[in-house]
């Protein structure tokens, strides 16, 4: 007999979420262990012009404009590199001070952004750092990304399963109502033990096990404002996902939100004490 609707679609979107991630992590693995740094680059400047796609949708653009605005972003972020500004801890300092400063009382007092220069200009402060620092991280060792992206990850899928478990009390309801406060502590959890691990494996740079603790939580506090933030543009659009490239993920901005809240952080702690 076959499961009633309501159970085997849920069941159905955690397969395809499952699947979806392992692939993601064993393509991410190959590339990070295998890729020619040019080829990195590439592969970096292809999902920033992903990320920028989705964004440019969360606009509400239409074609040709959207078109524009990821080409403009795409050739922003390759003469960045080309210019080797991805050493140069300038061009993270705006992004990390967004994120540290003016997204907790953006989130907080859930401000509307309607003009359109604006919301162009917000996405090329999030959206090119990111990337640059991916490939700034990449260059002092595949270990030091994948040490950040871990965080990320480790975060993202405790929360996603203490809350689906055990979550009663909305985070953000406003924002995100699918977000709850027994993930978000799963998640401080599962990040601090990562923490722990990464102590005892490899340590951080300049980092006691105190240090290490306070480095990888504030990360993962980066996390959540990352995913918040994109989550309240996208309530801002109107739309569930960013995009609907990756089944059971959304699109390329659902994955990456985090991540361009951590990045920059991330580099500018292993530029200073690296």
């Amino acid at each position: 007999m076959d499961a009633p609707a309501s159970k085997s679609k849920p069941a159905e979107g955690l397969r395809r979420r499952l699947i979806t991630g392992a692939v993601l992590i064993a393509g991410l693995l190959l590339a990070l262990t295998l890729a020619p740094g040019p080829v990195w680059s590439l592969l970096v400047l292809a999902i920033a012009t992903a990320g920028a796609w989705e964004w440019a949708g969360l606009m509400r653009l239409k074609h040709s404009s959207r078109q524009l605005y990821t080409g403009v972003t795409a050739l922003l972020i390759a003469l960045a590199v080309a210019f080797g500004w991805q050493d140069s801890p300038w061009i993270y300092v705006p992004a990390l001070s967004f994120w540290l400063l003016v997204a907790p009382l953006w989130l907080a007092g859930h401000w509307h952004l309607r003009a359109t220069l604006a919301r162009a200009a917000l996405g090329w402060l999030l959206l090119i750092p990111a990337p640059l620092a991916m490939i700034q991280l990449r260059a002092l060792g595949a270990t030091t990304l994948l040490t950040v992206i871990g965080v990320v990850v480790i975060a993202d899928s405790i929360a996603f399963f203490a809350g689906r478990r055990f979550g009663r009390h909305k985070l953000a309801p406003r924002i995100s109502p699918g977000k709850t406060w027994e993930g978000f502590i799963g998640a401080w959890l599962g990040v601090g033990l990562y923490a722990l691990f990464i102590h005892r494996v490899q340590g951080l740079p300049s980092a006691g096990l105190v240090e290490t603790l306070a480095i990888i939580w504030g990360f993962f506090v980066l996390s959540v404002a990352g995913d918040l933030f994109e989550s309240w543009m996208k309530r801002e659009a109107g739309v569930k996902d960013s995009g609907r490239l990756l089944p059971g993920h959304g699109g390329v901005l659902d994955r990456i939100d985090s991540l361009l809240a951590v990045l920059p952080a991330a580099a500018l702690y292993w530029m200073w004490f690296g």
